[in-house]
């Protein structure tokens, strides 16, 4: 997919857009998968809250991964995809024990990651198997929104807890079949990720009929040329031989799970975006596009650089730009960033789109949420059609405020 496919497709479906590369995609998979070949059973479950899409599931569903969901939602949106109950793990945070109920009806494998509802559950359901999400106390990730296995996170039942949750297992006599940890997004050393490691496998010890071990994800992507980041090679190949050996001290094999969002469809993500006003001030050339934070927060909430290219005029003699959006509020994706010079009605591609960009997208100010696209086997399919006014409105329910309050009072 190159730049005169992105302007074809905004061409054909208007601007601003989303385009998911589906090569890229399925190669971040094989990547992975042939990274921890060594293993005899592996399990990926692609995390659906970084893109949430029918279409890309359904990809994922034919490259043979599984989903890893976070809602009652995502589950029976795998499900509407077509995947089988059984390649679905359920791991929610602070939902109601109603919520986990409803997904056992469902089939899915539940991940449970705090002690008060895991009681109620093994109270009232032992029989069905559970896996446990463990917070391991270790502080990795590349922002302090995205780090979710340190000491003061909300995520996982503390590892200072496992004579409690002994207990309540013992109690209940419910099953444990898998235990889970994510130690959080953007992890650069994998020496961390593998100290991390040994203290699930520690764990696992306590669990005599655990059928799986899931070690989450967070793999850093690089955003952009000569960018760093996880060695997925070397952190199969040590960790393989660590899982491999904790196997035979198990005393049988085990799954190696992991549950990657943004290292399998970030880099195949591109936004593309008209620029309708070049703005000189006094000290900045801004740069305004047909969007925002409402269709891309990243850069705001976490941020995050996604690389800013100038399709329209790759080869233009570069200049410093502020690349803003049209949102009632500072929306700002670049700041004095070198791009090949750009015109009003230019179109520019922000790389790295895939991964938490369209799944947070929103309507603040009454804007549409963008269409989607899939370029798969060289040719572009619409998967999302642009929002109109009419799903603006659509759930709304309008209230007729013809009478004063006088006239109210007379009539009654």
């Amino acid at each position: 997919m190159n730049n005169q496919d992105l302007l074809n497709i905004a061409a054909e479906f208007g601007s601003p857009v989303y385009v998911y590369d589906a090569e890229k995609i399925e190669s971040q998979y094989n990547r992975l998968t042939y990274a921890f070949n060594q293993v005899d059973s592996l399990k990926i479950n692609y995390a659906v809250k970084a893109l949430s899409n029918i279409s890309v599931l359904k990809l994922f569903k034919k490259l043979g991964a599984g989903l890893d969901t976070v809602s009652i939602q995502e589950v029976k949106l795998g499900l509407k995809a077509g995947f089988d109950p059984s390649k679905i793990i359920y791991t929610p945070n602070g939902v109601s024990l109603e919520e986990i109920e409803e997904a056992t009806t469902l089939g899915v494998q539940i991940n449970i990651d705090n002690l008060s509802i895991l009681e109620q559950f093994g109270t009232r359901h032992p029989k069905i198997p559970v896996c446990i999400r463990i917070n391991p106390h270790v502080m990795a990730g590349g922002n302090s929104n995205i780090s979710v296995g340190h000491i003061d996170s909300k995520f996982g039942i503390s590892i200072h807890q496992i004579p409690h949750l002994l207990r309540i297992i013992e109690n209940t006599g419910m099953h444990i079949n898998g235990i889970h940890m994510h130690t959080g997004s953007d992890i650069l050393d994998i020496e961390v990720f593998l100290y991390a490691s040994e203290i699930l496998f520690e764990t696992a010890k306590h669990f005599p009929d655990l059928d799986f071990i899931d070690f989450g994800s967070g793999f850093k992507v690089p955003y952009k040329p000569g960018d760093i980041e996880t060695n997925i090679e070397e952190l199969g190949e040590k960790l393989s031989e660590r899982f491999n050996g904790f196997c035979k001290e198990y005393g049988r094999d085990l799954t190696l799970a992991f549950e990657p969002g943004k290292f399998l469809v970030s880099e195949a993500g591109k936004f593309v975006a008209k620029v309708n006003v070049i703005k000189q001030t006094t000290s900045t050339v801004f740069a305004g596009i047909d969007s925002g934070f409402n269709h891309l927060i990243r850069p705001m909430l976490y941020g995050s650089q996604h690389e800013i290219k100038n399709i329209s005029n790759p080869d233009g003699k570069e200049r410093f730009y502020s690349v803003v959006g049209y949102i009632c509020e500072t929306d700002t994706f670049a700041t004095n960033k070198r791009i090949p010079e750009i015109k009003e009605g230019d179109l520019l591609s922000f790389n790295n789109a895939g991964a938490y960009c369209f799944s947070m997208a929103s309507n603040y100010n009454s804007r549409y949420r963008p269409a989607e696209v899939l370029w798969y086997n060289g040719e572009a399919h619409l998967i999302r059609e642009r929002e109109t006014f009419e799903d603006l409105t659509r759930h709304q329910i309008e209230l007729e405020f013809n009478h004063s309050k006088k006239e109210l009072s007379d009539e009654n």
